[in-house]
């Protein structure tokens, strides 16, 4: 995803209303918002920050194409004692621009990620990670754990458990050829129509269907083996009504793979739902396992 693609993406009529919808529902975030970012070998990372300066800090990374923007129903909550920093990945769809080294395999993703915590001159911070952004949430944690305060994981797919396979076939459509109605038709269908923000739905489609995404690095999904040894304070939160997997038997396997791991399913939550519905009881979930 090289910048002159996005320019070029930017110069489209798509492109305009992408990041209109963008700007839009980041005008919904808390008033002391800001930006920063951040400069790599890998490309310049677009982070939205807010919270106050001196609060323990807190990263949120969304799920693939949900853009940072997606944490709207959830910063005014964990801003209030924490400093937040949301980032677009690189190479998904937001405001991040690769350019320079490309990421081409999972070391690559997560010394990305390293790098942009550092660049933010952050210890420890705790992370928060859902979906695509829990799997390089617990990847990273898995190979920085004196690096990560607390982690938190809501309904993070094909970590402790792979994905179903009417989900798969669902989905396909809109890997092989995708567009803004398929997208809108496969939300609709795993959240069951739940009312989502249609500024974010609009973000949502349009970067499926028209934005120039680099190839996905996904990181494999750790063994007991690997888990054993892992003592990072780990929160684990999934959705009750998700299709992209059996939480309850993804709860199971927590339990056996990571004993020491907090499990919370939250019943009426679908994947895609979250982190916007319901933003209240995760909300709270969230601020538990942040220590408040």
């Amino acid at each position: 995803m090289p910048a002159s693609s996005i320019d070029q993406f930017a110069a489209t009529d798509s492109g305009a209303a992408f990041y209109a919808a963008y700007d839009s529902v980041l005008s919904t975030w808390p008033d002391d918002t800001t930006t920063i970012e951040i400069e790599s070998d890998y490309g310049t990372t677009h982070v939205n920050v807010c919270g106050p300066e001196s609060g323990p800090p807190v990263v949120l990374l969304p799920g693939g194409g949900a853009t940072s923007t997606v944490w709207f129903d959830n910063v005014t909550a964990l801003s209030a004692h924490n400093r937040v920093y949301a980032v677009d990945l690189m190479g998904d769809v937001g405001r991040s621009t690769a350019h320079g080294k490309p990421m081409k395999a999972v070391d690559d993703l997560l010394d990305w990620l390293k790098g942009v915590i550092d660049g933010l001159d952050l210890d420890s911070p705790s992370i928060i990670g859902h979906s695509y952004g829990a799997m390089i949430a617990l990847a990273y944690a898995l190979h920085n754990p004196d690096r990560v305060s607390r982690l938190i994981l809501i309904d993070p797919n094909s970590c402790f458990a792979g994905m179903r396979m009417q989900y798969l076939v669902h989905a396909l459509p809109i890997l092989l050829r995708p567009n803004e109605k398929r997208e809108r038709t496969f939300i609709e269908w795993e959240t069951g129509g739940a009312s989502l923000d249609e500024d974010w739905m609009s973000l949502l489609t349009l970067g499926a269907a028209h934005f120039p995404k680099s190839k996905t690095i996904v990181p494999k999904r750790p063994g007991r083996k690997k888990l054993a040894g892992f003592s990072v304070d780990t929160t684990v939160i999934l959705a009750g009504r998700s299709k992209v997997h059996d939480s309850s038997r993804v709860a199971a396997l927590i339990r056996a793979s990571l004993p020491h791991a907090k499990t919370l399913i939250l019943a009426s939550a679908t994947h895609h739902a979250l982190p916007m519905v319901p933003a209240q009881e995760l909300n709270a979930a969230l601020c538990s396992a942040l220590g408040r």
